[in-house]
């Protein structure tokens, strides 16, 4: 089997692949202080949770943003599972062309949505990524990676929200049942999640005039599930777009 892990600012999302099938998924929150004995211990207990023996794991494949927490990963792999574990680089070549400025400065997990965005659906293709930022990755026809758009995440901005407004309450990230809040929390809810969902469909018509004509547009990452369903652009939700890039990338780099 193999461990695919997306080390993420926020979260760090692991899956286990049986016969290129995602057969096990976990999220957890990515610490920098946790010890590579730490991670080991949560990919031991997470494993029996999934009815597997952590023995089973033959390879290790990870993307990361985070290198204080990469290097942990790393010797958990190399020291616990014994694995020598695979990392995908910005500036390789793995089946698509990457045509950013600096192509080192692409995030991994940009390059792993790019990759299986790409193999599942083709192009012209728009990737949304829900996650700490809520990025857009832009795939050609013919596979070149054109590049995108970073925006803060709903997360980011509640959080930021409350730290420079003292008066405004913490709130779940849900739609409101109106736009028009009749108290503070659904007022932030409103602005929250109406202001997510009009930037992701605004800045995609904006990709589309720029492209010359309407693409395919998925959405990916932990917080997809809540502006998708509202959305008037985004076709389909895929929650583990970088777990499977992950495993096609091995795949391809293994052969």
């Amino acid at each position: 089997m193999l461990l695919a892990i997306d080390i993420g600012n926020t979260h760090t999302v692991m899956g286990l692949f049986k016969d290129d099938e995602l057969a096990a998924n976990w999220r957890a929150s990515t610490i920098p202080t946790r010890t590579g004995d730490e991670w080991f211990t949560q990919v031991m207990a997470l494993s029996r949770l999934a009815d597997f023996k952590f023995n089973e794991i033959k390879y290790t494949a990870i993307s990361s943003v985070v290198p204080e927490v990469t290097l942990a990963i790393l010797r958990m792999s190399s020291e616990r599972l014994h694995i020598e574990p695979f990392m995908v680089e910005s500036d390789a070549d793995y089946g698509i062309k990457n045509a950013y400025d600096n192509p080192r400065a692409v995030g991994p997990d940009r390059i792993c949505n790019a990759v299986a965005g790409y193999t599942l659906f083709g192009g012209p293709l728009i990737i949304v990524d829900f996650g700490t930022a809520t990025t857009f990755d832009v795939i050609s026809s013919d596979g070149v990676y054109l590049g995108g758009v970073i925006a803060p995440g709903l997360e980011t901005s509640s959080k930021e929200l409350h730290r420079r407004a003292a008066k405004l309450t913490r709130v779940d990230l849900h739609f409101p049942d109106k736009i028009i809040g009749r108290n503070t929390e659904t007022s932030v809810q409103a602005g929250i999640m109406f202001g997510a969902l009009e930037s992701v469909d605004g800045i995609v018509k904006r990709i589309w005039d720029e492209l010359g004509g309407r693409c395919k547009v998925i959405a990916t990452g932990g917080l997809a599930g809540l502006i998708a369903p509202k959305s008037s652009v985004i076709e389909s939700v895929q929650p583990f777009l970088v777990l499977i890039g992950l495993n096609i990338i091995f795949n391809r780099v293994k052969k």
